[in-house]
């Protein structure tokens, strides 16, 4: 940590002040991360297919960023694909950029050997590279914080902290909104007779809004990491922000924007103060009767508005409790309270157009927040007890929850009766709606089929492993997988989760929640449910995947009428490849979709002993040449075809909505 402190003392006091133009050195490794998850570090082979592909990267990135300052691309084909970005600061000449990330990516393979996983911040630039797609969100993690040694006077740090956070709000307000996504700016702090020179940056990929919102996450951490330092910086993947009192960039004085001095609290004669003291009580005073007067009156025109509007009556007790809670959660989350004249408007007063479904929770809707942001919304069914259990659930646990395959929560609104849950909207809606599809299933080639493998195995990893809770999300099927604009999947519907301690494996219920198909053998006869439920229902989705057949509902000619069944029999006989989906045709790359139907089968063993968790399947799918186990009798091997009733394949659900999920029997 120390030397980390004298490489940044370095390049702070070697910066050249503005408009002198003296070089800086481009080679000052200011920190660097080789493994931004908790698991072992993924490696790569120098002759591997990663490497070769990693090599082009290097050789790209640089050469397209000496024009704009960013660049960033896919190198390669799935599993080998190579994500990678690089960034220069806004200040830095094309050929200097270029020669940064050029020396960044030259350097990776000595300070992370050879690892998959890596970013490399220098003063003047910054390089990220991961074999897994990162480049779709926003994300901004892992970071770097590190700060000046000296600090400000211990009786000058509130109002010092206040003008850093003044100063960088104003630049990242100004960087935002700049095609560029960089601005730079100045204030004067008069108690200590010094200037502060601060930048933020995002890549120039992101929107006005993602930017914003990205800048704000870093600026919300300042006061605590970096509270009373003469100077500091927080970077990140997609954005960052550095403060010093001497010029650390190169511009001019008409580029920056430049905030008032802040002057001390002392400064002023003693009528002032006594005439303060005395007047900004009594108006606080004053403000605050107004205030609550104006809320009360508006609160009630709001009710009686909604009444005669949608015909619901007013807040009940249960709706208050339940509203306190969600602001509980709300200050440890980044979701929000959104009003129902917002959701009303959004959608059209609930209109049939905006109608995407409808299902047990209730209807869903498609809407258009303020600033074009496009949601979905649930509606919970007056009356629903279920729902509103569910609603709780998706409340208390999601909020806690973020990964890029998992869907991300907006927000709720709660008012009289109504409770609505807010959502990013996808696009593509769910994925039963393309692999139960013979026309729409011809989209999804291998390649996207493997994408979207992947993407659902490492959101369930971390539900299951890496996020601050173990959850076991119980409903997961093709229905609750939703695809974004580029086909991505995001685990969606985590009314039926549960939360386990961390040193609980398993737990039993008298209740029974689920869907026909995908739900564990010990979890539908005994009430059991663990990570492996999670794991179980998976091998069921990626054998409908694989095969473009529906588990519910599923007959074979034969001896057998669960999928499940049919695909071991296939197995054991050699004859696997009889269920591959035919809609895409013959040119599959066999040893590829072999080991998915071998992991697939290895999940759906009977034992839940037997299954892998989903660590292991993680790793047996992005492996090459692993030998896998043989896989034993799948769950449901002897079931026959009298057990079941016909089913009529028929389907109206939507992909927001909580239908198919059933109560079953013991035994069942």
């Amino acid at each position: 940590m120390l030397l980390l402190f004298l490489l940044f003392l370095v390049a702070a006091t070697s910066s050249p002040a503005s408009g002198e133009g003296e070089a800086e050195p481009v080679v000052n490794d200011f920190s660097h991360v080789c493994n931004s998850t908790d698991g072992p570090p993924q490696l790569y082979l120098p002759n591997s297919t990663f490497a070769a592909n990693l090599a082009a990267m290097s050789a790209t990135l640089p050469r397209n960023a000496s024009a704009t300052g960013f660049s960033a691309g896919a190198f390669g084909r799935a599993p080998d694909t190579a994500y990678g970005l690089g960034l220069c600061r806004g200040d830095i000449p094309g050929d200097r950029c270029a020669a940064c990330l050029a020396m960044a990516f030259n350097g990776a393979p000595d300070l992370c050997r050879d690892s998959k996983d890596v970013i490399i911040f220098y003063d003047q630039c910054h390089v990220r590279f991961y074999d897994r797609d990162f480049l779709a969100g926003a994300r901004n993690a892992p970071k770097k914080v590190a700060h000046n040694m000296n600090n400000v006077s211990a009786w000058n740090v509130a109002e010092f902290d206040g003008l850093v956070t003044r100063l960088a709000n104003a630049v990242a307000d100004k960087a935002s909104n700049a095609s560029t996504k960089y601005a730079t700016g100045q204030a004067g702090f008069a108690p200590e007779k010094i200037n502060l020179f601060g930048l933020a940056q995002c890549t120039p990929d992101l929107t006005a809004a993602q930017c914003r919102s990205c800048l704000a996450g870093i600026i919300g951490e300042i006061p605590k990491s970096l509270s009373g330092r003469l100077g500091g910086r927080i970077l990140g993947v997609r954005c960052n922000y550095r403060y010093e009192k001497d010029t650390f960039f190169h511009t001019t004085t008409d580029d920056m924007v430049t905030l008032a001095p802040l002057l001390s609290s002392s400064t002023g004669s003693k009528n002032t103060l006594w005439i303060v003291a005395i007047a900004v009580p009594v108006a606080v005073l004053l403000c605050g009767f107004l205030a609550c007067f104006l809320w009360i009156r508006t609160r009630r025109r709001r009710v009686a508005n909604l009444s005669g509007r949608v015909g619901i009556p007013t807040m009940s007790m249960e709706m208050e409790q339940v509203l306190k809670l969600w602001k509980i959660e709300e200050s440890d989350s980044e979701f929000s309270l959104y009003d129902f004249d917002q959701i009303a408007d959004a959608t059209g007063n609930f209109s049939d157009d905006c109608k995407l479904g409808q299902g047990g929770f209730g209807a869903v809707y498609m809407g258009e927040l303020s600033g074009g942001i496009e949601v979905a919304i649930k509606r919970l069914s007056t009356g629903s007890v279920q729902g509103l259990m569910e609603f709780k659930t998706e409340i208390q646990l999601i909020a806690k929850l973020q990964h890029t395959n998992l869907v991300r929560l907006l927000g709720c609104c709660l008012q009289a009766e109504e409770k609505m849950l807010i959502y990013e909207y996808m696009h593509n809606k769910s994925l039963d709606c393309f692999i139960f599809d013979s026309t729409r299933g011809a989209i999804l080639n291998w390649e996207r089929r493997f994408t979207i493998i992947d993407g659902i195995a490492q959101g369930l990893l971390y539900m299951h492993k890496h996020s601050r809770l173990r959850v076991v999300h119980r409903d997961l099927k093709a229905s609750n997988i939703l695809l974004d604009r580029d086909m991505n999947p995001k685990i969606s519907d985590f009314g039926l989760a549960r939360i386990f301690c961390s040193n609980t494996t398993e737990a039993n219920t008298t209740r029974v929640m689920g869907t026909h198909g995908y739900i564990a053998p010990e979890y539908a006869s005994e009430g059991l449910f663990s990570i492996k439920s999670d794991v179980y229902s998976f091998g069921v989705l990626l054998l409908e995947i694989i095969s473009g057949k529906r588990t519910p509902g599923f007959y074979q000619h034969g001896k057998f009428c669960n999928l499940t069944g049919y695909a071991y029999r296939l197995w054991k006989e050699g004859k696997w490849h009889e269920m591959v989906d035919q809609v895409i045709g013959t040119g599959y790359p066999v040893t590829e979709v072999m080991k998915w139907v071998q992991v697939a089968l290895l999940c759906v063993q009977d034992s839940a002993e037997d299954r892998p968790n989903m660590s292991d399947v993680v790793a047996m799918l992005g492996s090459e040449g692993l030998t896998l186990p043989e896989p034993r009798q799948p769950a449901y091997f002897n079931v026959r075809m009298s057990s079941f009733p016909e089913s009529t394949g028929s389907f109206t659900e939507s992909p927001y909505s909580y239908i198919s999920n059933v109560v079953l029997t013991d035994g069942r």
